[in-house]
């Protein structure tokens, strides 16, 4: 269900922007971008956090716990850099694609406003379909190897999103 109102909600947004009507409620989250992904940003602390028993977790792991998240990082930059190459763009633009680590919602509006509106969009789009993807591979990578390398295919969003 929430891949249907994912995708919904990509082609309403399409369409809306295609008609070239302004609508004011449109103009003002536009114009509030980086306030709103703060907002998005704290709630997001604020879940992990609330979490019982996460820092005695931490603290029993030590840093072994960050071994997955290290590994899915250096993996998506390793991806950006060669999807880069591939496409003869400059290195720096795909691993700053990459590295929103399928957050299509901070990843799209932060590129746009360093580089330029086209990556932005190419850094959304990748990002999206990074959790579009993740959805159909987390059920396959379930069974055939183990419940970590799940976390892999969403990274950001297997927190709220893709593995729930």
């Amino acid at each position: 269900m929430i891949l249907l109102f994912l995708i919904a909600s990509l082609l309403l947004g399409i369409l809306c922007g295609m008609s070239g009507t302004q609508f004011w409620l449109f103009s003002l989250i536009s114009w509030h971008t980086d306030l709103i992904l703060y907002l998005l940003m704290f709630s997001v602390g604020i879940s992990v956090c609330m979490q019982k028993g996460i820092f005695s977790k931490i603290k029993e792991y030590h840093l072994k716990i960050f071994i997955i998240p290290f590994g899915i990082i250096a993996g998506s930059f390793l991806g950006g850099i060669l999807c880069s190459w591939i496409l003869s763009m400059p290195v720096s633009y795909g691993a700053a694609i990459a590295s929103g680590l399928g957050w299509h919602s901070l990843a799209g509006v932060t590129i746009s406003n360093l580089i330029d509106a086209q990556m932005g969009s190419i850094a959304f789009m990748s990002n999206l379909m990074r959790e579009l993807f993740s959805f159909f591979l987390i059920p396959l990578l379930a069974v055939r190897l183990n419940c970590y390398t799940c976390i892999a295919p969403a990274a950001a969003t297997s927190e709220d999103t893709t593995l729930p």
